[in-house]
């Protein structure tokens, strides 16, 4: 790298979470960046574009401008603005260097480096660096934490938050799940006396919530999600709860809680018959591209790229196997275990994909 700073871009869209582990690195850089965030059209927010390098998906008049000079390095999470940062790429006449945070789902050998999480499993490819968790940098407002800490003064203590998620494979949610969550709940409030905060999210079943409403005590809080809401209590219960029960199928808010602190308490889930298949697909992935580790033999590696390279063996998620880490690392008990406060581990991982980076701008 000369004496000049590379040009930074980071390209954000609209998942929270996604943006803040672009901006955990990037706060790390010895050098300025810029932000260009990116508005998908209503039909993309929650559909999977093809990544492929392309505007097509978003709304351009909603979105930051995306003209020369073009960046030297682009940072970008995500599958909708990867599309983005390979669009960027190209207008760039192929030299601009691009780091994909989480998965790109395809085309990995078009990125200068992929930062992938331990729950993602990919194969054993030189550009990719794995970390412990998810790089995410929560960031809380002081003066809507102190209005949530006065809306939460009278409410008895233990406060634990529960953060409900919704289907996604391989998980489903039956009564088995309701019954578990308002066991837990009802320990709290009876038990403990304390106050269980329950807070739903847009993939919670309707009547999972409907049910929650009907038998959850009297001590409990819950808020029903809403995209229009302005009282979600979702950033109040992360920073002032004495502990989180968080279901198995959010990473997301698994990681939240953890990078702030707070104790959290892993509710695992059903699989049912097809999600055990698909289990069973995830668990043989992790033994086949856990030859990423340090130990693992070259013949072992070199079949995993193959199967990757011929689309025989795909890149997924394996949860179990993430929620089995957290819990060996000290990073969060099963709930219903006793809260231990977490073990952080993000601030290494953040210098060690900052050192990446200095590497490629200097080749």
């Amino acid at each position: 790298m000369n004496s000049t700073p590379p040009r930074t871009w980071l390209v954000l869209g609209d998942k929270r979470g996604d943006n803040g582990q672009v901006e955990a690195v990037a706060a790390q850089l010895p050098w300025p960046y810029e932000t260009r965030f990116v508005q998908m059209k209503p039909e993309w927010v929650y559909g999977k574009p093809r990544v492929r390098p392309s505007l097509d998906h978003l709304d351009l008049a909603k979105s930051d401008p995306l003209e020369p000079p073009w960046p030297d390095l682009i940072i970008t999470v995500g599958r909708r603005p990867s599309s983005v940062a390979l669009w960027i790429q190209e207008q760039s006449g192929g030299c601009a260097r691009i780091v994909q945070m989480t998965k790109p789902s395809t085309r990995i050998g078009r990125f200068d480096l992929v930062v992938t999480s331990a729950e993602t499993l990919l194969p054993p490819l030189p550009n990719i660096i794995e970390t412990t968790l998810p790089l995410m940098r929560v960031q809380q407002d002081p003066q809507e934490l102190d209005q949530w800490r006065n809306t939460f003064a009278d409410l008895p203590r233990p406060l634990i938050g529960f953060l409900i998620g919704g289907p996604t494979r391989p998980y489903i949610y039956d009564r088995s799940v309701l019954d578990k969550v308002l066991a837990l709940a009802h320990n709290v409030a009876d038990r403990q006396g304390g106050t269980p905060y329950l807070t739903t999210s847009r993939r919670t079943p309707e009547w999972f919530t409907d049910a929650l409403q009907e038998s959850l005590p009297a001590a409990a809080r819950l808020f029903r999600w809403n995209a229009e809401a302005q009282d979600n209590p979702y950033k109040g219960i992360l920073g002032l709860a004495d502990g989180l029960i968080v279901t198995g199928d959010s990473i997301s808010m698994m990681v939240e809680g953890i990078g702030l602190g707070r104790p959290v308490g892993i509710l695992p889930l059903p699989v049912g018959f097809v999600g055990a298949l698909d289990q069973a697909r995830r668990n043989a992935l992790s033994w086949l591209f856990a030859s990423r580790a340090e130990g693992a033999s070259a013949l072992r590696q070199a079949v995993a790229r193959l199967l990757y390279h011929l689309r025989l063996a795909h890149q997924s998620r394996n949860f179990q196997a993430f929620h089995r880490l957290l819990v060996a690392g000290g990073q969060a008990v099963w709930a219903g275990d006793e809260f231990k406060t977490p073990v952080a581990t993000n601030e290494k991982d953040v210098e060690r994909v900052v050192a990446r980076i200095r590497q490629i701008m200097q080749a």
